[in-house]
């Protein structure tokens, strides 16, 4: 074999990720993480997108590069699914997708998929840490980094060799895409992100097992993936800390149906909320990182989707209501929160700033009818690896989904789904979904 030093970045990538050790903790993890975005993907069926996403996938027959994008979309709805911190990827929505529609149609029971979930959630956010932070200002590392995720756990489930493993990987860089201009009309793109990531690197994938050939060096090439997109690439991040916890286990996961850059705000109003009682709220101030100004500075939310991208609608539903869930984004609840929206503040600053995307914090401040001031801060929202929910609020988060979803008795898929670490196969999706 090749001597690892003087293989591409992506074929170095490559044989990092195949030589990792898997443990049974961390097969369980990865049920954690699967049942996550199925349950979401059940749920976004209930959506305009959803119902879009679905008519499309009706229209003609349904390949499994199709059921990989059609899943992929509807996961990505409802701003509840998984978040990693360090590359600023979903990897759930696109590594989940892809994978479940392969193993379903080749016949692949639980471990093999699980290892390859954890496997793709390794690849795309180690590509995510190495982008640098300039690339996220007008790409969406889910959908640039997502490819390479989708790619590595096809790749893995169709028993890929190194050399075709690095063919799939170069091909899923290639057609790499995915811009924030959407934000800008709340445009449904961002669903559709998610979905051209999962499949593309299922593609990728596919044409590599039948010596379709990829581009070695599509990441630090004179024309590729860094040239490209990049400002400021830290390609030494993409095979750093080789013997790490799998990336899979430092991902966090969405309490909250909002962009997780409003969670250290929501996390620490809410502790601000119980506290208040029934005093009046002045105004409000929110001190975070830049990037989260930068996707959600939003004073007036105009529709549910700018509401769940608005530090400030996200505050006034936390601190007014003392709870954020679905109903908090409706036409309604933006009525009756937008005055207090507008009394929201926001800044960025140490040492928020300094901490991220390591760390993804916020400080919240109220200012009281009666004169009194409150603070709450969170280095860590609720969520994070370093505060996680435990697998009884996973299960009750699933439950609540696929409830959401209209599927009946939810806690049947969701014991099938935790069976997969017992090598279950991979159980079909509820009756009437797709």
């Amino acid at each position: 074999m090749t001597a690892l030093a003087s293989l591409s970045l992506t074929g170095r990538l490559a044989a990092l990720i195949a030589a990792r050790p898997i443990t049974p903790q961390d097969e369980r993890a990865a049920a954690l993480f699967t049942l996550d975005a199925m349950a979401n993907a059940l749920a976004g069926r209930r959506t305009r997108p959803g119902a879009i996403l679905l008519d499309w996938a009706a229209a003609e027959p349904l390949t499994t590069g199709r059921e990989a994008l059609l899943l992929g979309g509807l996961t990505h709805i409802l701003e509840v699914d998984d978040l990693h911190r360090a590359s600023v990827v979903h990897p759930g929505c696109v590594v989940v997708p892809a994978a479940w529609a392969l193993a379903r149609r080749r016949g692949i029971r639980g471990r093999a998929f699980l290892a390859a979930v954890l496997r793709g959630f390794e690849a795309c956010c180690r590509v995510g840490m190495a982008v640098g932070p300039a690339h996220y200002k007008i790409w969406h590392n889910t959908a640039t980094c997502g490819p390479f995720g989708s790619a590595y756990a096809a790749g893995d489930l169709l028993g890929l060799d190194h050399a075709a493993m690095t063919d799939a990987l170069g091909n899923a860089g290639t057609q790499s895409s995915g811009l924030w201009q959407f934000l800008a009309t709340g445009a449904m793109s961002k669903h559709l992100h998610a979905g051209r990531a999962a499949e593309a690197g299922l593609l990728a994938a596919d044409l590599a097992s039948r010596g379709f050939s990829g581009p070695p060096q599509i990441l630090e090439g004179e024309k590729g993936f860094f040239k490209a997109t990049c400002a400021d690439p830290r390609p030494e991040r993409l095979l750093a800390d080789a013997d790490a916890p799998w990336q899979l286990t430092l991902t966090s996961i969405k309490p909250w149906p909002s962009c997780r850059h409003t969670h250290p705000t929501i996390d620490a109003g809410l502790e601000i909320a119980a506290r208040i009682g029934n005093r009046p709220i002045e105004r409000i101030h929110v001190v975070t990182y830049q990037a989260a100004l930068d996707v959600c500075d939003r004073v007036v939310s105009n529709s549910e989707y700018e509401a769940k991208f608005s530090l400030q609608h996200t505050a006034a539903a936390a601190l007014t209501d003392g709870r954020v869930d679905f109903a908090s984004f409706d036409a309604p609840a933006r009525a009756r929160l937008a005055a207090t929206a507008a009394t929201v503040s926001i800044e960025a600053a140490k040492p928020f700033t300094t901490r991220y995307p390591d760390a993804w914090g916020a400080r919240v401040t109220a200012w009281l009818g009666d004169g009194a001031t409150i603070s709450a801060e969170r280095e860590h929202a609720y969520g994070d690896p370093e505060n996680p929910l435990d697998e009884s609020a996973m299960r009750a988060k699933a439950a609540m989904l696929l409830e959401y979803g209209g599927i009946a008795q939810p806690q049947r898929f969701i014991d099938a789904v935790f069976a997969l670490a017992e090598d279950a196969p991979i159980p079909e999706l509820p009756q009437s979904v797709l």
